[in-house]
């Protein structure tokens, strides 16, 4: 491991997992092998996240896009999720995490929509880290949602046009509670954003990884966080 600087740790790292498809590929397997070698790598990202102390851990799990995946791989994600809730979401609250799901759900069945409802009961007051799952997210449907909100309030005489700044804009995101995204991390190889928190990654640091999804493991983020401290963050300034 990297000797990292413990005060300058990212409050909120984001992580596209990408990969699971071509490590499975590699092995031989079909594609929803590598998704469920997946879980393991989720478990040691939030390991390491709670142990140096991030605020907040957000994961792109199932993008608003996957629809168009193969029905099979669709079904075969949603179970997944079902079964990763009932095994995972113990050990979070056992370990003071809190779960949200950040998405829009009402596309999900009536019984997965119940235990995310069950699960984010369970950890919301849990302090020593939050874990963000973005499922059926798009970060462009996040900004429109965040948009017919205030649209809402605006029609109903409860806010003014000149009232909206981007502080305001922002609490409407489905993250409005928690500070912007300080380290997006993409594994794979693959150097493309995805629709993934748009508005929040507007000064986020990038590390992109070579390390298909299931082999991210604790030293890879080691890795992609003292890169991270590496980098002298402007905020759009000077030197």
């Amino acid at each position: 491991m990297i000797e990292i600087d413990a005060n300058n740790i990212p409050r909120h790292v984001a992580i596209i997992m990408d990969g699971n498809g071509r490590w499975a590929k590699q092995k031989g397997k079909m594609r929803i092998f590598g998704h469920t070698n997946g879980v393991a790598a989720v478990r040691e990202a939030v390991s390491y996240a709670r142990k140096i102390g991030v605020q907040v851990l957000t994961l792109y799990a199932f993008s608003s896009e996957n629809w168009n995946r193969p029905e099979q791989e669709v079904s075969a994600l949603m179970t997944l999720f079902m079964q990763a809730l009932d095994r995972e979401v113990k050990k979070l609250h056992k370990n003071n995490i809190r779960l949200k799901i950040v998405g829009d759900i009402s596309r999900f069945s009536a019984a997965l929509q119940e235990k995310i409802a069950k699960a984010e009961n369970l950890t919301e007051n849990n302090t020593a880290l939050t874990l963000n799952i973005a499922a059926n997210y798009g970060g462009c449907w996040d900004i429109v949602q965040a948009a017919q909100k205030i649209a809402r309030s605006v029609k109903e005489g409860g806010l003014n046009p000149d009232e909206i700044t981007e502080s305001l804009f922002q609490q409407h995101l489905v993250t409005g509670d928690q500070p912007m995204v300080d380290l997006l991390i993409r594994t794979s190889g693959e150097q493309r954003i995805s629709n993934f928190l748009l508005w929040q990654i507007a000064y986020a640091e990038l590390y992109f990884s070579d390390v298909l999804w299931p082999d991210f493991d604790q030293k890879e983020f080691n890795r992609a966080v003292a890169a991270y401290q590496q980098r002298h963050r402007r905020f759009g300034a000077t030197e």
